[in-house]
């Protein structure tokens, strides 16, 4: 099925090419994995959003399938990821909560706490199975002197943000090509600033906050140059993209694809992220325009002959934030859910995924299997015909991708953060969701209990009519090991 993108701020309308590609049965499939950052449960038209435009993401879940259970691997940026590349959660792995190595602004570009060397990644495995392996986004597992870098972790290619922290600017001075700095045609600005004019009402007094070249274009374009050079050998490629993280930030554009929409505020900024004059619109038009390059995406795919060999999944690093002149409440964006990023809650951690392969997904289909971020190492190496590393905690979900009835169901999932509510552990168990906040100082601390079948929105807590399940729930808790930073860890 043919690909168009929509017309998005500069993005035109892009003309299908006639005919299909070589065959190519007999090749492993490419992977695409396009991870959002901060992209809420419910910002997803095929997930019930109705104020963002996301058409080429509802074309996407349209022609594949829609997961409706489907957890990132934490509620914040860089632990998220180490469980998306290791298969491990972060109950196991090395990478707990972010954790900054330099400060910001660095001029070192330290960046966050790096994944060990020697670490065996996805980008690892899928090479040892000959993939070409590409990573261009954000990455925050290892600043540019670390042995954190992907290029050191199984990754071919890089583009993009090394330091999460600078990817807080759509506007850098730079990015990073594997080792070496790209130079980008932007102004040094900080991004974490408060408005600087008299008249919070003039767009013009905002432009200080913007440059030329905007981050999200410069890699889409990459990630197409990627796919034409690469398009004679199997692939994998990581599109971490970094919309609609903050701070708010889109030309003009394609802002004005929303004029009109909403009644709104200014957002005047704060010691954390830049203001923005229409931060409703700015918000909305982020995630439009990373939708329009997902289309792009799609058609190169098809251009090239690539679309029926070629496995595409789309999903969320964790939910909605909470700051910076986000409005999640006005966008419904968790759904119904409750809590946002950094809370162990669904709202904080229960994401889209979307997958899309012609030919072998079905069509608009929906899964309600229970997975998460873990489970993308052994999908992967499902997908490509090797075997996972025997120690991780991730279960293949290629049965379910296939509709096929031997799917194996996880006994547990479990989740724990650091940076908020003194240590913060969950457990979900079929329908049962365990929660327990409070454990860095308190060994007692107490396990809130809910069913998810009945109640989605975690509003009442039945604890106290199930002790066996909250039972199970402290016992899966404490089968965690120990962290290596004495604060990751909870009191006994």
């Amino acid at each position: 099925m043919k690909w168009r993108a929509e017309l998005t701020g500069i993005l035109a309308l892009v003309a299908l090419a006639g005919g299909c590609g070589p065959e190519e049965e007999s090749r492993p499939p490419n992977i695409i994995y396009m991870l959002a950052d901060d992209l809420g449960y419910g910002e997803v038209g095929a997930y019930g959003q109705t104020r963002i435009r996301t058409p080429n993401l509802d074309r996407m879940a349209a022609e594949g399938m829609r997961f409706t259970d489907h957890y990132a691997g934490s509620p914040v940026c860089a632990p998220s990821r180490g469980t998306l590349l290791t298969g491990l959660h972060t109950g196991h792995g090395q990478i707990r909560d972010n954790f900054e190595v330099g400060g910001y602004p660095d001029p070192d570009e330290l960046g966050q706490m790096p994944l060990d060397s020697g670490t065996l990644t996805v980008g690892t495995m899928l090479q040892e199975a000959g993939y070409v392996t590409g990573v261009i986004g954000k990455w925050g597992l290892g600043g540019r002197l670390s042995k954190g870098q992907p290029r050191f972790q199984g990754f071919d290619y890089f583009f993009g943000y090394l330091d999460q922290q600078l990817a807080h600017n759509f506007y850098p001075t730079h990015l990073w090509r594997n080792g070496e700095r790209v130079e980008l045609d932007n102004p040094s600005f900080s991004p974490h600033q408060r408005f600087q004019g008299d008249d919070p009402s003039d767009p013009s007094q905002y432009g200080e906050y913007q440059g030329t070249e905007y981050s999200l274009d410069v890699m889409a374009d990459d990630a197409l140059v990627f796919l034409e050079r690469h398009q004679d050998e199997p692939f994998f490629l990581y599109l971490p993209f970094t919309v609609p993280h903050l701070a708010l930030q889109v030309p003009d554009s394609a802002l004005a694809e929303y004029e009109g929409a909403f009644e709104e505020e200014p957002y005047l900024g704060d010691r954390s992220y830049l203001p923005h004059y229409r931060p409703l619109s700015a918000y909305a038009a982020m995630i439009t325009r990373m939708d329009a390059h997902i289309g792009r995406i799609m058609v190169k795919l098809t251009e090239l002959g690539l679309d029926e060999n070629t496995v595409v999944f789309f999903s969320s690093d964790n939910g909605t934030t909470y700051t910076g002149g986000v409005d999640a409440e006005y966008f419904q964006s968790t759904a119904g859910l409750r809590g946002l990023k950094g809370s162990v809650y669904e709202g904080g951690i229960r994401v889209p995924l979307i997958a899309r392969w012609p030919g072998r997904i079905e069509p608009g289909s929906v899964s309600a299997h229970v997975s998460a971020f873990w489970d993308m190492m052994p999908t992967f190496a499902g997908l490509v015909g090797v075997d996972p590393p025997a120690a991780i905690d991730g279960v293949s979900f290629l049965p379910a991708l296939l509709g096929e009835s031997n799917q194996q169901v996880h006994d547990h999932l479990y989740w724990e953060y650091h940076g908020l509510w003194n240590g913060a552990q969950a457990v979900r168990m079929g329908q049962w969701k365990a929660v327990r906040l409070g454990g860095h100082d308190n060994a007692e601390a107490p396990i809130e209990l809910y069913d998810l079948e009945s109640d989605p929105g975690e509003s009442r807590d039945v604890a106290d009519e199930h002790p066996e399940v909250v039972a199970r729930a402290r016992e899966v808790m404490e089968s965690r090991t120990e962290a290596r930073l004495p604060r990751w860890n909870f009191a006994r």
